[in-house]
């Protein structure tokens, strides 16, 4: 698959956030929430009740997820918006 149309199916199936700048997300809940989105469907296993909640460990395998440079670049955005706005979902 080329990168582009990598980037298409990841855009649909995250409801084409994929191709949204994190600036546009209309509250630090759904930064949140893609940022973790992310983790989640790379089997994260997460830790925090929020998260727990929220993603349901019951297919989780690792602490540690291998994610795509455009995953870890996505993440990265999110992060930088998240600290940009304050936001302290889950803390």
């Amino acid at each position: 698959m080329t990168p582009k149309l990598t980037m298409l199916a990841a855009g649909l199936i995250t409801g084409l956030t994929a191709f949204a700048p994190a600036a546009s997300a209309a509250s630090c809940w759904d930064l949140w929430y893609e940022r973790n989105e992310i983790y989640d469907r790379n089997g994260y296993c997460f830790s925090t009740s929020l998260g727990k909640r929220t993603f349901n460990n019951a297919d989780c395998w690792t602490k540690n997820p291998d994610l795509s440079s455009w995953e870890v670049n996505r993440v990265a955005d999110i992060k930088a918006e998240e600290r940009r706005r304050g936001c302290k979902v889950n803390n």
